[in-house]
């Protein structure tokens, strides 16, 4: 309420007002009750923005190691196809895991990547990798882990076109998710990009797929 984030007029249940149920209130000790000038941490999810999530992609901060990472990209086109490369070796140290038409009309439905992350971790990878995707992750996950991407590849979002080894740097200190390539390059790609054919052409999941919007958007049904 001081730092005028709290509206101190409306009245409660107690029949006074906030300011008044507050007035009483002893000011914060400063170690567990903190003011919010000085805060234990600043939360634990991060909206990242840049060339590749033009839209956005959520990050989860708490209990990360490392909030930077900069490789090369290793692109999968959905989760099986990430599991099978990670349990056979073929991601090493470094990488930038990419898993892309998971979102809500690629999946459809936005699938959890809960099962590549634990084998990244059972692989000894968990905290020398990063992974991307347009798909989602639960609370459970550990590691740099990028979820949510924004547009998503199925509705052409630049996540679409990234090719194996292209640089990506994720920084979620500057709130930024970039791939090392040229607004030019991007667009060339673009131009030759053909959306896949849908998993599913009849039933409910085909119609879901058409009408689902974006994630930035709450996947809500257009």
């Amino acid at each position: 309420m001081d730092a005028g984030h709290l509206n101190p007029e409306p009245v409660t249940v107690t029949g006074q007002s906030i300011s008044r149920n507050l007035s009483d209130v002893a000011a914060p000790d400063g170690t567990i009750v903190r003011s919010l000038d000085a805060p234990l941490g600043t939360g634990t999810l991060v909206i990242l923005k840049g060339n590749l999530a033009p839209e956005g992609a959520v990050v989860k901060t708490a209990g990360v190691k490392r909030t930077f990472h900069s490789g090369p990209a290793r692109i999968f086109e959905q989760e099986e196809e990430a599991f099978g490369a990670i349990m056979d070796g073929r991601v090493v140290a470094g990488d930038v895991v990419v898993i892309r038409y998971e979102g809500p009309r690629g999946g459809p439905g936005m699938r959890e990547m809960l099962a590549v992350t634990g084998a990244l971790y059972g692989e000894g990878l968990g905290d020398k990798v990063a992974l991307i995707t347009d798909g989602r992750f639960s609370g459970a996950t550990h590691g740099l882990m990028v979820g949510h991407v924004a547009p998503e590849a199925a509705s052409g979002g630049p996540i679409c076109v990234l090719k194996d080894g292209d640089i990506i740097e994720i920084d979620a200190a500057r709130k930024r998710i970039d791939v090392d390539l040229s607004d030019v390059e991007i667009r060339s790609r673009m131009e030759l990009w053909r959306k896949p054919a849908p998993k599913y052409k009849t039933g409910a999941l085909a119609r879901y797929a058409k009408l689902v919007s974006c994630a930035s958007k709450g996947a809500i049904l257009e």
